[in-house]
């Protein structure tokens, strides 16, 4: 019994750390399935989710057997003076996520600077076995930090599982209300790419870390979460104040133009007049 509950309590733990882990994820695949067809959106969603907690599970599997490998160094780059690393193959998977995630984010960054290139890129949908692909995959990419997180604390294989399962299934809940919302408020796409910028930069940070990076002998340290989510907070702030401050510039300018608008119409019969004087 004690140890029932005890199992119940870490689960609980790991649900809530598959959360607070799983932001920067679900903002990626509300952001990835905007790509589909209006109609298959929500499919893509569950579909790439319900994949992904599949071969989460399957990884789990394979990283309990095979930890020591994947923490084993596979090559280093050492330049005296420039650069040192020891790389491993947990460093290699979190680099070139965080590489993918700033090229996706750049990418759609520019998109929407260019607004005929942007357009054209609503017109040509990808297609939905393209957009689950990256979903997974990606999914696989942030999941390797919640995994190891999840081994820390313990190591009973059902309960890392459901937790999991359990992560999946509200990852898929809140999916389709940040799609909602994002849909509803096309203003905060912008400000969800520079956040998921950030998120590249921090896979960055920590593959850097993890492969014991030195560049010109400065080592490379992880973006703690706190400073991740003090980012996100100022970010959002700066975009909450900013659109009530243009919201209030646009009430101005309409009223200005109102009251011109007015001005113009007691002007109107005035001249009017004078000018059918002086015909007269």
């Amino acid at each position: 019994m004690e140890a029932l509950l005890e199992n119940l309590f870490t689960l609980g733990a790991l649900v809530l750390l598959q959360a607070v882990l799983g932001f920067d994820n679900l903002l990626y695949i509300s952001l990835e399935s905007k790509r589909a067809p209006p109609d298959k959106q929500a499919q893509v969603r569950k579909l790439g989710i319900a994949l992904a907690v599949v071969l989460r599970i399957v990884l789990l599997f394979l990283l309990i057997s095979l930890i020591k490998y994947v923490q084993d160094p596979i090559f280093g780059l050492n330049i005296p003076g420039v650069i040192e690393s020891n790389f491993n193959l947990h460093s290699v998977i979190v680099l070139v996520g965080g590489v993918f995630i700033l090229y996706t984010a750049t990418k759609e960054i520019m998109h929407m600077m260019n607004f005929e290139e942007a357009h054209a890129e609503e017109k040509n949908k990808a297609s939905v076995f393209k957009i689950v692909f990256w979903i997974v995959l990606m999914n696989l990419v942030f999941s390797f930090d919640s995994i190891l997180s999840a081994m820390a604390l313990t190591d009973v294989f059902w309960v890392m599982a459901l937790a999991i399962v359990i992560g999946g299934v509200l990852m898929i809940w809140l999916a389709d209300r940040v799609s909602g919302f994002l849909e509803k408020n096309r203003m905060y796409e912008v400000l969800g790419l520079f956040i998921l910028f950030i998120v590249g930069i921090m896979l960055l940070s920590e593959g850097g870390h993890l492969a014991h990076l030195k560049l010109f002998g400065h080592e490379i340290v992880p973006m703690a979460k706190s400073t991740f989510y003090f980012v996100i907070a100022v970010l959002v702030l700066t975009d909450i104040v900013q659109s009530r401050y243009q919201r209030k510039l646009m009430r101005a300018k309409q009223h200005a133009h109102g009251n011109a608008a007015v001005k113009q119409a007691e002007i109107s019969p005035a001249v009017q007049a004078a000018a059918s004087t002086e015909k007269s």
